[in-house]
């Protein structure tokens, strides 16, 4: 069938609409309509090069909810009109990873950035002009259709809102579990947030869950560090220097248990700030991504021993998406999860370049795409 996405076709370029054709489900697949979509920064990093894609054209987007319209052959546990939340990391629950609670490392995530199928790579649904098109994370959800494999997807609840509820996919998540899982963070710890973006705004809530006694939001964006107060940060401040001068405050000048680094274009100066700020056994978690030939971070190795810190980095929040997406669905029923105020503007299929022009003018937490 005929559908419409957003792709782009070579890196760094820009994300434009394009008539595509899609092939139907196969056995242990599903096609499914498009509801909504969040405008995550890792779909920038592929159309800018950061992380390239390993095939160009791409079609874009890995943060989704939608509904079945079609089941392959030999698929069971879905059907038609099911509500899905997209997984941009499959699991197959087979694994070595999966088997020890780790799916958020299941191996099948060396394919994503084929833009293939998880269980095979060299297999596309897409084509435009007869040119096979990758699908971002084997998802493509910059597209009014998409078919994937059911490893990538979650039923939810129909009666929920899926334009909310695409954010499970991907931001809220990682920002969550970054806290939660990776930074472990403890009652009564102190929590430096770096970057309030769609990661950083759910680390925020991960740490206010978690029993965070300070939590110290830093972005340069006025509004960004506004919401961040309204979510659970006890502070909010434009620097590492403030942020760091804060925690330090609070912790007879030890520095803060743990800081969390989910800065859009990662960098290793952006860790040492981090490193920098915390106490002695503390954590840096790092889930903002940078570019793919950076190397090297800035640390006293001699301060890394002594003072027994740690740099842990954090893929999809150290999370189980099978579990932990209906987990926190249950969350966000009770009143325990936000996903209403983490939207800041939604944008047609057509505007999604406008979109991510907003995301780096620093317009919006998550911007997210709505499908008629």
């Amino acid at each position: 069938m005929k559908t419409r996405g957003a792709v782009v076709t070579e890196a760094p370029g820009t994300y434009k609409v394009v008539e595509l054709e899609l092939d139907g489900p196969r056995q242990n697949e599903i096609m499914v309509k498009m509801v909504a979509s969040g405008l995550c920064h890792s779909d920038d990093h592929i159309a800018q090069g950061d992380q390239p894609s390993t095939r160009y054209p791409i079609c874009g987007g890995h943060e989704g909810a939608g509904i079945v319209v079609e089941v392959g052959p030999h698929t069971p546990g879905f059907e038609v009109g099911d509500h899905v939340i997209f997984s941009f990391l499959a699991g197959c629950g087979r694994c070595r990873w999966c088997a020890k609670g780790h799916q958020n490392l299941c191996d099948r995530g060396a394919t994503i950035l084929t833009g293939g199928r998880p269980d095979d790579p060299d297999s596309y649904r897409l084509t435009m002009d007869g040119t096979p098109v990758a699908q971002m994370c084997g998802i493509g959800t910059f597209s009014e259709y998409s078919t994937v494999h059911v490893d990538s997807a979650v039923k939810v609840d129909k009666d929920l809102p899926l334009e909310k509820l695409c954010l499970l996919g991907c931001g809220v998540g990682t920002g969550w579990g970054a806290a939660v899982n990776s930074a472990e963070v403890y009652p009564g710890h102190t929590v430096i947030v770096m970057g309030i973006g769609g990661i950083g705004i759910n680390a925020v809530q991960g740490a206010a869950h978690a029993g965070a006694a300070h939590i110290i939001a830093v972005d340069p964006v006025a509004f960004k560090r506004t919401t961040a107060l309204e979510l659970g940060a006890t502070h909010a401040v434009a620097t590492m220097e403030e942020a760091t001068e804060i925690a330090r405050s609070y912790t007879n000048g030890q520095g803060a248990d743990s800081a969390i680094v989910t800065v859009g274009v990662t960098t290793g100066e952006h860790v040492a700030q981090a490193f920098s700020s915390i106490r002695k056994a503390g954590t840096v978690v790092v889930t903002g991504l940078g570019k793919l030939t950076d190397f090297g971070i800035p640390v006293s190795l001699l301060e890394l021993t002594l003072y027994q810190k740690r740099i842990q980095g954090s893929l999809f929040g150290a999370s189980a998406p099978s579990a932990d997406i209906p987990w926190m669905v249950e969350m966000y029923k009770a009143g325990k999860l936000e996903l209403d105020k983490l939207v800041t503007t939604t944008y047609t299929l057509d505007d999604i370049a406008q979109g991510y022009i907003d995301m780096h003018e620093g317009k919006n937490i998550r911007g997210v795409v709505l499908f008629d």
